[in-house]
């Protein structure tokens, strides 16, 4: 598993604001989804392509293009809606599912609860979008799922990651072709499970609480 922490200015800008608890939710969305769009360019570098003859103004040329099948966007929900428009922003062509996975807060073991893409996904690249990398269980129940269909290509874009999320998911997903984009690897888990000094809940953040 490759790990990769984007060291840019303005991401670490960015994510300055979305950790301060004075910022609301609709400022909250809108540097989230800036933010993933600052990640989504660095989780492509390695999007498949092919050559295409092109006719400019002036000339034929050969160009890129995305090749067949086209990659796959899956957020997890409902966090991980919060990261699609920046990530199909810069990728808009790609197909796009649905995972929805909670956590169980007293055990932390995630578990599946409704999905919403291809059941054979054998040579398809797959962007799995989750705000925070935090215990890792959610990320490992979601790529193995995505492996098992097959997917030969996983990557995890994550605002934040944990190095105890880190390495589960290195002693778990060994040997597989996951990597993980994220703008930070903070210091440590808590208790309860969250990041520190992390940015509280991501889904109650980006969403408000509505129903609790």
């Amino acid at each position: 598993m490759r790990i990769h922490v984007l060291d840019h200015p303005l991401v670490a800008h960015k994510l300055t604001t979305l950790r301060d608890e004075r910022t609301d939710s609709p400022t909250f969305r809108r540097l989230a989804d800036e933010l993933v769009t600052l990640l989504a360019y660095e989780a492509t570098r390695d999007v498949r392509t092919e050559p295409v003859e092109v006719t400019t103004p002036v000339a034929v040329t050969t160009g890129t293009r995305l090749s067949y099948p086209r990659p796959l966007v899956v957020p997890i929900l409902r966090a991980g809606l919060g990261m699609l428009d920046g990530m199909t922003r810069l990728l808009p062509t790609a197909e796009v599912g649905f995972l929805g996975m909670v956590r169980n807060e007293d055990t932390l073991q995630a578990s599946t609860y409704a999905t919403r893409m291809p059941d054979d996904l054998s040579g398809r690249q797959v962007y799995v979008l989750d705000p925070m990398l935090a215990t890792g269980g959610t990320l490992v129940a979601a790529i193995r799922l995505l492996i098992a269909r097959g997917a030969d290509d996983v990557t995890a874009i994550c605002l934040l990651a944990a190095p105890e999320g880190v390495a589960v998911l290195e002693k778990e997903l060994a040997g597989l072709p996951v990597t993980v984009v994220t703008a930070a690897v903070d210091d440590h888990l808590n208790e309860q499970g969250y990041i520190v000094p992390g940015l509280g809940d991501a889904g109650d953040r980006l969403y408000g609480t509505a129903g609790d």
